[in-house]
């Protein structure tokens, strides 16, 4: 199997740095190379306004651990410990994968050492445990890896030594299948953790120990938890596990190749309409798809097609409201020779071109009510004549149509005849606009991302983090038309080599103020930065400041008095507050503020 670039980058990175950390050593935690915790942190950022909460592309939920505790007991009392440990492995070990693919997706080109270990900074910002590395040893090239470490704080062994004391088994199950997920991802080879001591077995710490699962001998009884049934084979397993990678790009979305489009989604409302859709599709009914204009109507209609019996078949569209009222029954129809000025030959319409295959009304809306009573007669009677013919003509087509109004109210409102509409609304399917379906957007960013790099030879590397945000916020009016839009203007804009930002993307659309939160350097949520703000240029120097006070000279006691007053006022009074955002003691912040008085 070829090597991706960003196992290429990290094989190098390995080679240069001996990616190897023993027993005493500095932690590599410390070692200052990218990616940091503020990195990360960068990477998480809250929508309060519709719910929703993101690590970079992923949705993420803030739960109680009671409530998890909670479940984990359900799940240990229902279905015994067996199972329950496996269920809680297997989901520790999806996590982990997908935190894999957000590194390896965002730091391509990292440091080695750091870009592994920033599974143990994550898992900490994900508030699960803190973890100590006391050695590993790694080669990306080679695929070997040996790691131990330290758990502390574990929130598994909280719940579960609260509902069920100390016992004699490691219960760390959902943090073992994340280590386990997190480093197969990174480095492509199985990769097995195990739980050596733990908090639950009245240990002090958790202590884990991490290696290539061919190094462990016999992984039987690993891969009981890992796998899904217990048939798979230990082979099974590995051949899964070195395509956690590509696997976690898309987390079990659905995903259906449709000429050169796909359908792409993750969310459930995409699922909904997608196993609505299976279940459609080889029976012989009409179906309705409705939804606002851009959310994909087509691709759907031609993907009903694809999964019917009729595949085999033309499948045949039609845009209503793209064909004049004088000529709709003909595009219908057909028209005979010499039936109106102009018809010079015979040729048939959509209704014969789609025989024994489908045929997409797009826009149905629009027919007016003369279209619409010579389209019902069609359907009823599964018959035809051409324009200016006297000849019936039998056609066995399946009509699939669309709209993006509400047909109820054009009923109700004469513009749309109730009997056609009770004949087209078999079977309708609805489809959400994108702002309902935000989990799809990271999806359908990264599909168009390299749909248009290849279409206009252009080599882009991503999105830039506030890109990310600004368009997980856009409410979208124009739907996935339109972020197919945005990202094709981005991959035409942005430098070749570089990455989107929203600059190349957005121009006069607008984004909500205020709407996105980040987690700011101390740990507390904060307005994520406008576009406008980080475009700003880089603040003066105190100095220059200072000069344009337009006072004729700088006064370093007053100086000297206002930053002591303002880290006072900051600090809520307590002078050892206030030391330490001024970098002094106590004693050396009351004596300089006693000297300024008396001055």
């Amino acid at each position: 199997m070829k090597p991706s670039p960003s196992r290429i980058s990290l094989a190098e990175v390995s080679r240069a740095t001996g990616a190897m950390m023993r027993r005493g050593e500095p932690s590599p935690l410390d070692s200052g190379q990218h990616p940091l915790m503020s990195d990360l942190t960068e990477c998480l950022f809250f929508s309060p306004g519709d719910g929703r909460i993101w690590l970079n592309d992923q949705r993420m939920v803030l739960m109680h651990t009671s409530s998890l505790g909670a479940l984990r007991r359900e799940l240990i009392d229902s279905l015994g410990l067996e199972r329950a440990r496996g269920l809680l492995t297997r989901a520790g070990y999806e996590s982990g994968a997908r935190d894999a693919e957000l590194v390896r997706q965002r730091w391509p080109d990292g440091d080695a050492i750091s870009t592994f270990m920033a599974g143990t900074r994550l898992h900490a910002l994900e508030g699960v445990v803190k973890v100590e590395p006391l050695e590993f040893d790694f080669d990306v090239a080679r695929g070997t890896y040996h790691g131990e470490f330290l758990w502390h704080h574990s929130s598994e062994d909280d719940e579960h030594i609260g509902a069920y004391g100390l016992g004699t088994e490691p219960a760390c199950w959902s943090q073992i299948g994340y280590a386990c997920g997190y480093v197969t991802g990174m480095l492509g080879k199985p990769v097995i953790f195990r739980e050596v001591e733990c908090r639950s077995m009245g240990s002090a710490v958790c202590r884990v120990i991490g290696k290539n699962a061919d190094a462990w001998g016999d992984i039987s009884e690993d891969l009981r938890y890992l796998n899904v049934q217990d048939f798979l084979s230990t082979q099974a397993f590995v051949g899964a596990a070195t395509s956690a990678a590509s696997r976690a790009v898309l987390g079990g979305a659905v995903l259906a190749e449709s000429g050169e489009q796909e359908m792409v989604g993750v969310s459930s409302a995409f699922k909904s309409a997608c196993h609505m859709l299976s279940r459609v599709a080889p029976t012989q009914a009409t179906v309705l798809f409705t939804g606002e204009s851009g959310v994909g109507k087509e691709l759907f209609a031609s993907m009903l097609h694809r999964i019917s019996p009729r595949k085999e078949k033309p499948f045949v569209a039609l845009n209503c409201a793209a064909i004049p009222d004088t000529l709709i029954e003909s595009e219908l129809f057909g028209v005979e020779r010499g039936a109106f000025t102009g018809a010079t030959v015979s040729r048939p319409g959509r209704f014969e071109r789609a025989d024994g295959g489908t045929l997409f009304l797009d826009e149905i809306g629009t027919l007016s009510l003369v279209g619409q009573g010579k389209l019902l007669r069609a359907l009823q009677e599964g018959e035809i004549e051409r324009v200016g013919g006297s000849r019936t003509v039998k056609v066995d087509v399946r009509v699939v149509a669309a709209t993006n109004v509400d047909l109820q109210a054009e009923v109700r409102a004469g513009r749309f005849r109730e009997d056609l509409y009770f004949r087209l609304d078999v079977f309708p399917i609805p489809l959400p606009p994108l702002r309902e379906r935000r989990e799809d957007i990271p999806l359908l960013m990264n599909y168009f991302l390299h749909r248009y790099c290849r279409r206009h030879g252009r080599t882009v590397h991503g999105y830039t983090p506030r890109a990310v945000k600004a368009l997980l916020n856009y409410e979208f009016p124009g739907n996935i038309r339109e972020l197919q839009n945005l990202v094709e203007r981005g991959v035409i804009t942005a430098d070749d080599g570089g990455v989107i930002d929203v600059p190349h993307m957005l121009r006069r659309e607008q984004l909500r103020d205020a709407a996105l939160l980040s987690v700011g350097a101390g740990g507390t949520l904060a307005t994520a930065s406008s576009p406008a703000e980080e475009d700003a240029p880089a603040a003066q120097s105190l100095l220059a400041r200072l000069r344009e006070t337009g006072q004729p000279g700088v006064s370093l006691d007053a100086i000297e008095r206002q930053l002591m007053e303002e880290a006072v006022q900051e600090a809520d009074g307590k002078l050892s507050a206030a030391a330490r955002l001024l970098g002094l003691t106590r004693a050396q912040l009351a004596y300089r503020l006693k000297a300024v008085q008396k001055g």
